[in-house]
């Protein structure tokens, strides 16, 4: 069955949709929307908001539980009225797929920069336990709690939080950081401007920030991580790492035997490798701005003179490759 309601500011009740608008001191005015989903476990939301924050949290219960709080500030009581009726929030439900879209009118699109701008939007959802969510704002945050399932989320503009999700995390925002606690399924986030924190990931991980620092606590298979501008941290690695930064340190700590290549390359600055004594690898380092330093047995064939900034060769019999390269700084090789 599939049912669906749209509500442009006009007070309305309507089955378990409510409806309140309040007038405020100052001639700012602001309402409140709730509407309510009977669904099963395995289910999915899909929100697209033209703006505005996005909260989701898991609840042992069998419905989607949606409250957007809007509010006009500065345009007086006649014009945030205008505001809020152009302003057209559509709730549906197809099945075990709730969905929700916040936009403007047609004939307001073409001018809600001037009068919309005022216009503050707040979604706070509950879902349950096991549920998918695919969150889409043009400007806000977005979070999303504990969760077993899918988790994406877009923003053109503000930070992404994730809790544990047992399920793939998909994340971009144009501008804001990211923070992972911790997730069983993969986790694929870019952010063009913020950093980026992961907690404990089991799956393939892609993370990439245009401008700042990436830390990292555990990651469990393949993993490729990159900024343009920050350094990297990674407390253990379980698998492979690929890691690139064009402005600042590595840090990288590999605990079991890799299950492929691995790579720590920087522009700027210097190489931390600490590796578990058991490791067996087959080594590479260059520096073009320090030395290469190890506390590790490394097996190597020298040809013509020593050079401090180069290394090759094979520890515990070599393996899988591990390639460290920096134009900025010293490598360092240690044991875990």
């Amino acid at each position: 069955m599939r049912t669906n309601k749209a509500i442009n500011g006009l007070p309305l009740l309507c089955g378990s949709l409510l409806f309140a608008t309040l007038a405020l001191a100052g001639g700012d005015i602001e309402d409140r929307l709730h509407q309510s989903f009977q669904v099963k476990p395995g289910g999915k939301l899909v929100l697209e908001a033209d703006r505005g924050s996005i909260e989701v949290k898991s609840a042992d219960a069998d419905r989607v539980e949606i409250e957007v709080f809007r509010k006009v500030t500065r345009e007086g009581e006649a014009k945030g009225q205008e505001i809020l009726k152009n302003h057209e929030v559509k709730f549906s439900r197809d099945g075990n797929k709730v969905q929700v879209q916040a936009e403007f009118t047609r004939d307001w699109k073409s001018v809600w920069r001037d009068k919309g701008r005022n216009l503050q939007v707040r979604y706070q959802i509950s879902v349950p336990k096991q549920f998918n969510v695919d969150l889409k704002t043009a400007g806000g945050s977005i979070n999303v709690a504990d969760l077993t399932g899918e988790a994406r989320g877009r923003t053109a503009g503000g930070s992404l939080g994730f809790g544990q999700i047992e399920g793939r995390i998909y994340g971009r925002t144009s501008g804001g950081g990211i923070h992972v606690a911790g997730c069983k399924g993969g986790v694929d986030v870019e952010t063009s401007g913020g950093s980026i924190t992961l907690g404990e990931v089991e799956g393939d991980t892609t993370a990439h920030t245009s401008g700042g620092s990436i830390k990292v606590r555990k990651v469990t298979g393949k993993s490729v991580v990159s900024t343009s501008g920050g350094s990297i941290e990674a407390a253990e690695v379980k698998g492979s790492i690929d890691a690139s930064t064009s402005g600042g340190s590595i840090t990288a700590s590999l605990s079991e035997q890799p299950t492929g290549d691995c790579r720590l390359h920087t522009s700027g600055g210097s190489i931390k490798a600490s590796l578990s004594g058991n490791l067996a690898v087959d080594v590479s380092a260059r520096t073009s701005g320090g030395r290469v330093v190890t506390d590790l047995p490394v097996t190597t064939v020298v040809q013509g003179e020593h050079k401090p900034n180069l290394l090759s060769g094979k520890i515990n019999g070599g393996g899988p490759s591990l390639s460290l390269e920096t134009s900025g700084g010293s490598i360092y090789l240690q044991k875990r």
